[in-house]
């Protein structure tokens, strides 16, 4: 006799299980993350200024702030004591005397060394730990994008960018699927501001699935009343971000940039400051302080949402909670070192990870003569 199977099996594999071409209101949500330490450490505040390689990810146009050589990103960061990992790397090159360029960024992220328990019960009603074997549930993103300067002059430049995301999402041998989606971003600069729009998934982005499975893994399903997956497509809708930020010169050495980001939904009501089932507004807010442009400390606050007060389960009460993150900096030469300390959730909750992530330009040696 069989007996049901774990919830929190199902829960992973039979997640993508829904009609036929549906929207998702958080599909996706891995490429939501974000990228590079600096970004994260700001609190996701990065359309407006980003200006390395890591704007393929938060806002394409800000690629053509990658100037002369080559801007390589890389980051790895654990979640949830490890279970969870996070690799990001891009690579940024400026064509056509810096009025255009190229860009590639990777995205994953993993869950490994799931059990399956599938066969961990025998026909007998007897456990048999050795039918138990681990897979993995990972989601990859592949990002090529493109940027040209529209605008350029001593007090202005004007900039746009594009990218073609493909997605790739894999549940162990049980699930995978395959999507396709466009972004689209401006920046404008002036002396002392910056200004920027992107439009994500402005095609709607879509993952179709598909699924295998054994007959005798079908049987088990059946057996323990498990529904058995069919081929689907999963669709993320458009939405924008927006945002603002100022360059203040404090003294002649310090600087201050502070920035702000407005998340735009419109897919339903959702848990946000403005939310409506037209529009949901959901803002984050960065500081960057630079001294001499070689030590930075940023601080940032996302993620506004009313939950309920601890430990008030009687009243029902409701307070505003946030998304808090730290970081600093380092710039060596032609390195550029990054640290954020980041919250998963709020700040009432302990789930704080440290993030690491690496820049830096290839620059060419110049030959040397005796």
């Amino acid at each position: 006799m069989h007996r049901k199977l774990p919830a929190f099996l199902f829960a992973i594999v039979l997640l993508p299980v829904f009609s036929y071409a549906q929207f998702r209101k958080y599909s996706n949500e891995f490429l939501n993350i974000g990228a590079g330490a600096r970004g994260l450490a700001m609190g996701s505040a990065q359309v407006a200024s980003v200006n390395d390689a890591t704007a393929g990810y938060w806002n394409p146009a800000g690629l053509t702030g990658v100037k002369d050589h080559p801007n390589i990103n890389l980051m790895h960061a654990e979640y949830f004591a490890g279970i969870g990992k996070y690799d990001y790397g891009s690579i940024a090159i400026p064509i056509q005397e810096n009025r255009r360029t190229l860009g590639l960024s990777l995205l994953r992220f993993a869950v490994d060394d799931i059990p399956n328990t599938l066969f961990l019960v025998e026909p007998d009603g007897s456990i048999n730990f050795n039918n138990v074997q681990t897979f993995s549930s990972a989601d990859y993103a592949f990002l090529f994008s493109f940027a040209q300067v529209l605008k350029e002059t001593e007090d202005k430049n004007i900039s746009f960018g594009v990218n073609a995301k493909i997605i790739h999402r894999k549940v162990g041998q049980f699930a995978s699927a395959w999507g396709f989606g466009i972004d689209a971003g401006l920046q404008m600069h002036g002396a002392n501001w910056h200004a920027g729009i992107v439009a994500r998934d402005i095609t709607t982005t879509f993952n179709a699935w598909s699924f295998k499975f054994t007959e005798r893994e079908k049987e088990v399903l059946y057996l323990t009343n498990n529904e058995i997956p069919v081929k689907s497509t999963e669709l993320t809708a458009p939405h924008l971000v927006i945002g603002a930020g100022y360059n203040f010169r404090l003294s002649g050495s310090l600087k201050l940039l502070a920035e702000a980001n407005m998340n735009l939904t419109f897919d339903g009501k959702r848990n946000t400051v403005i939310s409506s089932n037209a529009l949901n507004v959901d803002p984050s807010v960065g500081l960057e302080a630079a001294v001499k442009d070689v030590f930075f400390i940023r601080a940032g606050i996302t993620n506004f949402q009313k939950a309920l007060a601890d430990g008030d389960t009687l009243n029902q009460k409701k307070v505003w909670i946030y998304q808090p993150s730290l970081g600093a900096g380092v710039k060596i030469k032609n390195v550029m070192i990054d640290y954020a300390f980041t919250n998963l959730a709020n700040q009432s909750n302990p789930l704080y990870t440290h993030i690491f992530s690496l820049r830096f330009n290839l620059v060419k040696r110049e030959a040397e003569y005796p």
